[in-house]
C-alpha cells in the first residue's frame, strides 16, 4: 500500500510538540514530528500533506529565537500555526507581534468572531487554555481575524485561499474542550485528509514494510514479555511466518513471573517458535560494581546483541533483529529537535559492530497505537494492557550496584506494589507503578523492639498518555498505607517506604 502523506508537526521547542502529533493521530491522520531549521525544499520532499508550527517558550523577535525557512509558506501545503507558531506566521508574513505587557496564562474565554474554517464548530464564547506574553497586533495582509479574547486581540486568524492558519491558544491540551474538533476542521477540511491511520491500516502497512525489508530471508525477535516486543513479534509473523524465530533472553532482570508469562503467550498461545534462554549470570557478571545508569544500559545492550549473536550461530541464515522500538524511544534517545535524555538499549546502547539489520516495526508509533494494534492482532489482554517496563528491567530500578540480593528485593517489592493496585483496580488509572531500591543508602527504622538499620525504597505511580509528559498518581491513602505496610513486613532489609510527587519534567518516570 501507498505510504500515508504525513503531517508534519514542526518543534519549534514547545514542551507540547508530541502531544500535538499525538492529537493528530487521535484524529487518525499520520503526524511526524521535525526540527524547525528544515529547508523548504527538504519539507517538501518528506510529502507532507500539512504543517503545523508548535509553540515554544521564546519571543519571536529575541535574537536566536527558532525561525522556519519563509518558503515554507509557499509550499501550497495547508499550515496551522499554535502559540509561538501563530506569532511566527504572522511576523514572517508581514503582520506585528509586539510585548503587550497583558499576559496570558493558564484559562481564557474565546470569543469567536466569524467562524471561517476551523472554528465553525465552536459557539460564540469557548474555553480555551493561553500561555503566552506576546500577542500578534496586526494580522498579516490577506488574514481575517476569526477571534479574539479581552486580552489578546488577534487569537485566531485565517487565510484559506493560502492555506494558513493559525490560533494564540493551545487547541491540543485538554483544557481546551473543543481543541479536537479545531483540530479536526485542520485535517480534514484545510488538508483534504481521511481519517485513515487505523489499527487495521497500520498492521497493513507494517506487514508490507516488513515484508519488503526481509525479503525471503530469516529473522530473530527479540522477546521481553511487555507489549512492545510481542506487537512486534506478532506483525513480523504475519508477514513472514515461520521464518520468525522469537528470542526470549531472560536477563534475570524481569518482574516477578514475567518468564513463565512469556512461555505461556507465544509458546503456547500463538504457537510462535520460540528459544528461551536463561542467562541471568552473564549480565549479573557484566554489571559488577557498575553504578552509573548510562553504563548499566550501555552493557546491557551490549549483553544482549551477543547473547542473540550466539543463539543465531544456531540460525546461522538469520541476518534481522527485530526490536519494539517506539517513537518515544527514539525521541528521548536523542535527535535534532530533542536532547538525550537517557538513551534507550534497544536504541541508544547497541553495540557499534552488531552484525544484525534492525527490524523496527513500531519505531513511528506512540504507546497508546502500539496497544490498539496488539489488540487488532488478537494478544491477550493481560499483555496489551500490561504496564510499560524499561528495556534495562530492574536494573535501572535499583540506584546503586546490580546484585542477586538487590535484584530480589526490588523484585519481591515490585510484586506488592502490582499486586496492591490491580487489587484497587487502578491498573488502567496508572501508566506506570513500581519502586525503586536506593541501594547505597540506609536508614534507622524500630522493627519490634529493636533498631534496624535497613534500605529505602521510593513507591512510583504515574498517570500519562505517551510517557512523554507525566503526573504523580494521587493514590487513595488506604492503597499507600497497604503497600508501604507489606513491604516494610514483608520484604527483608527494607524498612522505609517514600513515595515521589515529581512529575515528569522535571523528572523522569524512571529514576535511572
Amino acid at each position: 500500500m501507498t505510504e500515508p502523506r504525513p503531517v508534519l508537526v514542526v518543534d519549534l521547542g514547545a514542551q507540547y510538540a508530541q502531544l500535538i502529533a499525538r492529537r493528530i493521530r487521535e484524529c487518525h491522520v499520520y503526524s511526524e514530528i521535525v526540527p524547525h531549521d528544515l529547508p523548504a525544499a527538504e519539507l517538501a520532499r518528506r510529502r507532507p500533506a500539512g504543517i503545523v508550527l508548535s509553540g515554544g517558550p521564546a519571543s519571536v523577535y529575541e535574537e536566536g529565537a527558532p525561525e522556519v525557512d519563509p518558503g515554507l509558506f509557499e509550499l501550497g501545503v495547508p499550515v496551522l500555526g499554535i502559540c509561538y507558531g501563530h506569532q511566527l506566521m504572522a511576523r514572517t508574513l508581514g503582520g506585528e507581534v509586539t510585548a503587550t505587557g497583558r499576559r496570558e496564562y493558564g484559562g481564557a474565554t474565546l470569543r469567536v468572531l466569524e467562524p471561517g474554517v476551523l472554528l465553525r464548530d465552536l459557539a460564540p464564547e469557548e474555553p480555551v487554555w493561553m500561555s503566552h506574553g506576546d500577542a500578534v497586533t496586526v494580522a498579516p495582509q490577506g488574514f481575517r481575524v476569526t477571534a479574539r479574547t479581552d486580552v489578546t486581540p488577534i487569537a485566531a486568524m485565517e487565510d484559506p485561499e493560502r492555506g494558513l492558519y493559525a490560533v494564540q491558544f493551545h487547541p491540543e491540551v485538554a483544557h481546551t474542550p473543543k481543541g479536537t474538533a479545531i483540530m479536526k476542521r485542520f485535517l480534514y477540511d484545510a488538508c483534504g485528509l481521511l481519517p485513515e491511520w487505523t489499527p487495521a491500516n497500520v498492521i497493513e502497512r507494517s506487514v508490507a514494510a516488513i515484508r519488503a525489508q526481509i525479503g525471503e530471508e530469516k529473522v530473530l525477535c527479540a522477546l521481553s514479555g511487555g507489549v512492545d516486543s510481542a506487537v512486534a513479534a506478532l506483525l513480523v509473523h504475519k508477514a513472514v511466518g515461520d521464518r520468525l524465530t522469537c528470542v526470549f533472553v531472560d536477563t534475570g532482570l524481569l518482574r516477578e513471573g514475567e518468564p513463565e508469562q512469556v512461555e505461556e503467550t507465544f509458546g503456547r498461545h500463538f504457537r510462535v517458535p520460540l528459544v528461551h534462554v536463561k542467562a541471568a549470570d552473564r549480565f549479573l557478571a557484566r554489571l559488577a560494581g557498575v553504578t552509573d545508569p548510562e553504563e548499566k544500559r550501555r552493557r546491557i545492550g551490549a549483553e544482549f546483541i551477543r547473547v542473540f549473536e550466539e543463539v543465531a550461530r544456531e540460525h546461522a541464515d538469520a541476518r534481522f533483529l527485530v526490536q519494539g522500538t517506539l517513537y518515544p524511544d527514539v525521541i528521548e534517545s536523542g535527535s535534532r529537535t530533542a536532547a538525550r535524555i537517557k538513551s534507550h538499549h534497544n536504541v541508544g546502547g547497541l553495540p557499534p559492530d552488531m552484525r544484525f539489520e534492525l527490524v523496527e516495526p513500531l519505531r513511528d508509533l506512540f504507546k497508546d497505537e502500539v496497544r490498539a494494534v496488539g489488540a487488532a492482532l488478537g494478544l491477550p489482554e493481560e499483555i496489551v494492557h500490561r504496564q510499560p517496563f524499561p528495556g534495562p528491567g530492574l536494573a535501572v530500578r535499583i540506584v546503586g550496584e546490580v546484585t542477586a540480593e538487590n535484584l530480589a528485593l526490588v523484585r519481591a517489592a515490585d510484586a506488592i506494589v502490582r499486586e496492591e493496585i490491580r487489587r484497587a483496580g487502578l491498573e488502567r488509572e496508572t501508566w506506570q507503578a513500581f519502586c525503586d531500591l536506593l541501594a547505597d543508602v540506609r536508614s534507622v527504622g524500630v522493627m519490634g523492639d529493636g533498631r534496624t538499620y535497613q534500605h529505602p525504597v521510593i513507591l512510583r505511580a504515574v498517570t500519562s498518555e505517551d510517557a512523554m509528559t507525566a503526573d504523580w498518581a494521587r493514590l487513595p491513602y488506604d492503597v499507600l498505607d497497604r503497600i508501604a505496610s507489606r513491604i516494610v513486613r514483608e520484604v527483608p532489609g527494607v524498612n522505609r517506604v517514600a513515595y515521589d510527587v515529581t512529575s515528569k519534567p522535571p523528572g523522569t518516570i524512571e529514576w535511572e
